[in-house]
């Protein structure tokens, strides 16, 4: 197993502070208090957001253990940047709402910095999987 250093704990448990803190203050309140049924998708992102302040909590506390929610939050935004801004961009049809998106999703530029990808490396892909019977 790959150490990580003392400062790149804590370096994950700020960024894991900043999603439950961060998301926390975006999202619960529409969760808690939203006066109209929301459309379908709009209801999943923030559950789902939502749902991710609370396990970021715990990667404050095993940041290590909690890194496939960093995965997750990486992914999912260069997906999106990739097959949702940039054809809008392409075709210089990017509104106020998803360049505000845009904005949103480099903020998880972060994310590349802050994974110990020595650590993934060697736990993520050269540590042999678990059985499978």
């Amino acid at each position: 197993m790959t150490d990580v250093s003392i400062f790149r704990l804590y370096l994950m448990r700020a960024t894991y502070l900043l999603m439950a803190v961060g998301t926390a203050f975006t999202q619960w309140p529409q969760i808690i208090d939203h006066p109209t049924p929301w459309p379908l998708w709009h209801g999943v992102g923030s559950s789902m957001l939502g749902a991710m302040s609370i396990l970021a909590v715990l990667g404050f506390r095993y940041p290590l253990q909690m890194l496939p929610m960093m995965f997750f939050e990486l992914v999912w935004k260069l997906i999106w940047l990739i097959a949702v801004a940039l054809p809008l961009w392409s075709a210089g049809q990017m509104d106020a709402n998803n360049l505000e998106t845009v904005q949103n999703c480099l903020v998880g530029v972060i994310f590349l910095f802050v994974i110990p990808w020595r650590y993934v490396v060697a736990n993520y892909v050269l540590k042999p999987g678990d059985r499978w019977w």
